[in-house]
């Protein structure tokens, strides 16, 4: 009998769909934490005339927090250009992002795809010369909605894109 163990959160990566191609530079891969994965369906009450014993509850869309990606500053990464485009030019061009959670073998155990995100906030930790820390940039993202990938297209996706050695 197998037992059921959740998995734990600090064995990730995550993937942006076509920087690559419009901008050279760095892989963005490695973040230290991944926040916002989050819908949310808000309710709307409505109460029918004649009625007093409840309100009706109907769904409202749903809403989605930003994506918020937090790492060791990276000089010369794709990312960076990409949100100086969209500050310094004010073009915004949507990719596609998706978080990867591995577990223990390097595996895909579940994914998330975010559809359309831009960068809508980038964030510099604080420069300090009486602590000797690590400068964290925490980049945050819109997009319209995100899904769950399924384990087993992912799998056989990795699999092929990625020599693991046993």
């Amino acid at each position: 009998m197998a037992l059921f163990y959740p998995p734990v959160g600090f064995h990730f990566f995550v993937r942006f769909e076509g920087l690559l191609l419009k901008y050279p530079g760095i892989p963005d891969i490695g973040f230290q934490s991944v926040s916002g994965i989050n819908a949310e369906i808000s309710v709307e009450e409505y109460h029918e005339g004649g009625e007093n014993r409840f309100k009706h509850k109907l769904p409202n869309p749903v809403t989605y927090q930003n994506l918020v990606l937090k790492r060791g500053m990276l000089i010369g990464s794709q990312l960076m250009q990409w949100f100086k485009d969209s500050v310094e030019s004010y073009k915004f061009e949507a990719h596609g992002i998706t978080v990867i959670l591995l577990n223990g073998d390097h595996i895909p155990i579940q994914a998330w795809n975010f559809i359309k995100a831009w960068p809508v906030k980038w964030d510099v930790s604080e420069f300090n010369a009486q602590q000797g820390t690590i400068v964290i940039e925490s980049i945050e993202f819109a997009y319209q909605y995100f899904r769950r990938i399924d384990v087993t297209s992912l799998v056989a996706g990795f699999s092929a894109s990625v020599n693991v050695s046993i």
